[in-house]
């Protein structure tokens, strides 16, 4: 204000004064002179003016920098044979090629149109800019430009799409610049591919596969002229949208080429000719979409690499080189998606890992069922909380840190019986609810027995645990007992590289599906992880072998793929009790299923489930628990087509030896054939003590001995029903002697003694002698037989001679006096001949008379009873009936024993404890 006030006095002070009055007066007289030396001022502050508005422009014009002249790009995703996969879409699809890779006929095509005098200028083409001159004046400003291909590539890095006078001087000066720091070269492979073409992509190489799905140098004249006509105005001459405005174009982009003498007029002609419509196939991102699983995971693993921030993953034209199997990555896709696998319904969902056992390297993912909806989608293959680790987890937690830690062999033994968690009253319970008693390890693995699983992991110690499972980088929390049977999470992924350490000899390699990097300027990075030591050989082959029998004779026997190796384990996982009484949850319904596996060339990993609970269930009735196995073969068996996989070797750690099953102590000499398994042990730990479990033979039974008067020999037999491999000792004691003598070792079970002395009684025993160990014997059994004396035989001879004489006699007596008597007598012996039939026929009936147990000499007597008593007729009579009952018992005896048959062998525990 004080400044304003005084100006206001000094001016009233002027007019005041006289002495301006003289001034202005004086003044007047050289007007003419004051005008000229005005205007001459005027235009040298204009100029000043000027140059000092255009300097302050210029000044204000950014610094060029290379780094800025290499516009962002795409990265590129290569496969495992480093062929081009997809670039992935980050909303500006760009691909970078160096000059040389760029054809002639291409770059021809663009100097044509947009610069045709590029190797004359110095960056601004003076005589364009008069031309647009005088466009600009009869036709408004910024109706033409007069830009070259130098100032073109400044705007596209440098400005927005405005035409202000400060942006075009800007523009040139940065171009005038750029033609000094660059060749001409390098300004147009800078510029062709910085340049836009619509559809968000960006560069010659972008625009060749979108609009020709063709590479650079398979483009033709047409096909060049097409593309170099686009960047004027890319929405109006985009081919799809507009082909008519397309075609017009890239026929004046042809004439200009023809002008140039590029091309001949012929050549013209005849690209000319071509419609636009027969000149595009549309490519762009479809494998991108297709693979987008695995994209998702390489994604994942570029981003994690120190140092590289994201505006170097997605614009500084990366070429990424991943493990991709696209033939392997397309198949796991059809599986997933196709009928190949029967799949309950759409919401029934699966995550995938295909890898090589030997190095970890990822060829394929299934992340998930359906068409991917874009990038970053949840992803079933690599998700750690997809699924809980069910008996996949028992090799990791239960076994496996036994064996490393303690040289457990495969032959343990463990207790299948009621089991409960340490300092816990909750019971550990299969999943058929029953106990099978005493098992080997194996078994226990083989049939996925959750009783043993427990006992392991609680005989190894979490500790052991824990710390084997960090060395397979299994995800964990706070690990408990209960992680033995698979309660931690993990993913597909995860689940592979676990098991690809069993499979690659303990060496755990980390699944990756990204192999390294390059950058523009020709740096790469390796990123393949280094093997580490997980296990010892001998836990990774133990492993591997009782998972072997999981397929050929275990709970996994539907993924076994024929004349492949393989080893696996199934898993599976309940709902908690508030879920099954929250959702109503049926029984047999299951939370998820697994399929772990490897050959020694890959390794696949398989989750199946529903993403929630409300979505479904895994019905173990309708066998949809099978799935992950049926997936898992269909995968495995294509990726192994043209493979010839070996098989596991043995490491020289590890022994086989037979065993005693029930002991897993070495076979006894009496352990029974049936008893004997082949285990394997650590070397250095293998069992040295014989097992006792069947030190007792089977005794002899049915022993007897008669003597053959015929051969005048005693024959023995005997029996023996054990199942040992034995010999008989056959002793004898003869008479008047104080103890047996051994007379013969035999395989059979008869004997025959010869010569025995008429009269004596001979004591005869039998022992069965084990052939392994002749220490071991079973109890022995005797029998004694007596030899008749011949001075009895004579003498009963004798007697029976004599008897019959006076028998003779008495008879002839009898005769004699019956004839006397005949008369007299006859109705007396009428009567007693009665009298002796009843009689004869109720002693026939009776059962003493019928006993096997009467001697013949009994017999005998009978009859000399009956002969006193009858005559000789009811005699033969009475011996004839005595014959046929004897002869009757053997045949009864046969008859209850096959009754008897039947009813033994249909014990029903006994007939189904197999099946059970």
């Amino acid at each position: 204000m004080a400044d304003e006030n005084y100006s206001r006095q000094a001016r009233r002070k002027t007019k005041k004064s006289p002495e301006n009055d003289k001034k202005t007066n004086l003044k007047k007289g050289g007007k003419g002179k004051k005008l000229l030396t005005a205007l001459a001022v005027f235009l040298l502050v204009l100029f000043i003016a000027g140059a000092v508005t255009v300097a302050s422009i210029i000044s204000g014009a950014p610094e060029i920098d290379r780094d800025d002249l290499v516009m962002s790009q795409n990265p590129e995703i290569m496969d495992i044979d480093d062929e081009l996969v997809t670039s992935l879409d980050t909303g500006e699809n760009r691909r970078y090629a160096d000059i040389d890779e760029i054809p002639d006929l291409v770059q021809d095509a663009f100097i044509s149109i947009e610069d045709e005098r590029f190797y004359d200028h110095f960056g601004v083409d003076v005589r364009r800019i008069g031309g647009a001159v005088i466009a600009n004046i009869t036709g408004g400003f910024g109706s033409e430009g007069a830009s070259t291909i130098t100032q073109q590539l400044v705007k596209n890095l440098y400005f927005d799409f405005d035409k202000t006078i400060t942006r075009k001087l800007q523009e040139q000066y940065l171009a005038v610049r750029l033609e000094q720091q660059y060749t001409k070269d390098q300004i147009l492979e800078m510029y062709l591919n910085a340049i836009y073409f619509s559809g968000s992509r960006y560069g010659v190489v972008e625009a060749s596969d979108y609009f020709f799905s063709k590479s650079l140098d398979e483009l033709t004249i047409e096909d060049a002229a097409l593309i170099a006509g686009i960047p004027q105005r890319p929405s109006a001459h985009n081919p799809f949208n507009n082909p008519e405005a397309a075609e017009n174009r890239r026929n004046t982009v042809i004439d200009r080429m023809e002008r140039n003498d590029v091309i001949s007029a012929e050549e013209a002609e005849e690209a000319k000719a071509v419609a636009v419509e027969d000149q595009l196939n549309q490519g762009g991102n479809s494998e991108g979409e297709e693979y987008q699983a695995y994209l998702d995971q390489v994604l994942e693993e570029v981003e994690a690499i120190d140092g590289i921030e994201w505006n170097d993953i997605y614009s500084s034209g990366l070429k990424i080189y991943t493990n991709l199997d696209q033939d392997l990555q397309s198949y796991v896709n059809e599986v997933m998606n196709e009928e190949v696998v029967d799949f309950p319904d759409e919401y029934f969902q699966a995550g995938i890992t295909l890898m090589d056992t030997t190095n970890g390297r990822v060829h394929a993912l299934g992340g998930q069922r359906g068409e991917s909806e874009g990038a970053r989608q949840l992803n079933w293959a690599t998700n750690s909380q997809a699924g809980q680790a069910g008996s996949t987890a028992k090799p990791i937690f239960a076994y496996g840190p036994g064996i490393d830690n303690m040289q457990w062999p495969t032959a343990k033994i463990f207790d299948d019986s009621e089991h409960y968690y340490s300092n816990s009253d909750q019971q550990v319970r299969n999943f058929d609810r029953q106990h099978l008693g005493d098992m080997t390890m194996r078994e226990a693995l083989k049939d996925s027995r959750n009783v043993p699983a427990v006992q392991a992991i609680q005989e190894a110690g979490l500790d052991h645990a824990e710390e084997f499972g960090e060395n397979l980088h299994v995800p964990m929390g706070d690990i408990g007992e209960s992680y033995a049977l698979g309660a931690n999470y993990m993913s597909s992924l995860d689940m592979a590289g676990a098991y690809g350490a069993f499979g690659n000899n303990g060496e755990y390699n980390e699944p990756f599906t990204v192999r390294g990097v390059e950058f523009r300027d020709g740096q790469t990075i390796d990123l393949e992880p280094e093997p580490e030591e997980a296990m010892n050989d001998y836990t990774a082959y133990m492993i591997t072998d009782m998972l072997r029998d999981v397929l050929t004779d275990g709970t996994g026997t539907s993924a076994q793929i024929p004349g492949i190796d393989i080893a696996g384990k199934t898993g599976s996982t309940n709902y908690t009790d508030d879920q099954v009484e929250q959702y109503n949850i049926p029984a047999n319904h299951i939370k998820d299923s697994w399929f772990a596996g490897y050959s020694t060339d890959l390794t696949a990993a398989v989750w199946t489930g529903y993403p929630s609970v409300g979505d479904g269930q895994i019905n173990m009735n309708e066998q949809e628990n099978a799935i992950a196995r049926s997936i898992f073969r269909e995968i495995m068996e294509y990726a192994h087509e043209d493979r010839d996989p070996g098989e596991f070797t043995q490491p020289d750690s590890v022994v086989e030896l037979e065993v005693e099953e029930s002991t897993g102590l070495l076979p006894g000499p009496l352990t029974p054939d049936d008893e004997i398994i082949t285990e394997l042990f650590v070397r250095g730990h293998e069992p040295e003590d014989e097992s006792d479990e069947f030190a007792e033979l089977s005794g002899i039974s049915n022993l007897s001995a008669s003597y053959n008067e015929d051969e005048d020999r005693i024959d023995v037999s005997w029996d023996y029903e054990g199942d040992e491999e034995v010999e008989f000792e056959v002793e004898v004691q003869e008479p008047d002697a104080d103890d047996y003598q051994s007379f013969e070792t035999t395989s059979g079970t008869e004997y025959q003694f010869t010569g025995p002395a008429p009269g004596e009684t001979y004591s005869i025993r039998v022992t069965a002698v084990a052939v392994e160990d002749d220490d071991i014997e079973s109890d022995s059994a005797t029998v004694e037989v007596t030899i008749p004396d011949d001075d009895e035989d004579d003498d009963e001879e004798n007697n029976e001679e004599n008897n019959n004489e006076d028998n003779n006699e008495e008879n002839n007596n009898n005769n004699n006096e019956e004839n006397n008597e005949e008369n007299e007598n006859d109705n007396n012996n009428n009567n007693a001949n009665e009298n002796n039939e009843d009689d004869n026929n109720e002693m026939n009936n009776e059962p003493e008379n019928n006993n096997e147990n009467n001697t013949p000499a009994e017999n005998n007597n009978n009859g000399n009873n009956t002969e006193n008593n009858n005559n000789n007729t009811n005699n033969d009579a009475n011996n004839a009936n005595e014959a046929e009952n004897t002869g009757n018992e053997p045949a009864e005896a046969q008859e209850n024993n096959a009754n008897n048959a039947p009813a033994e062998n249909n014990n029903p525990d006994e007939g189904n404890e197999g099946d059970n």
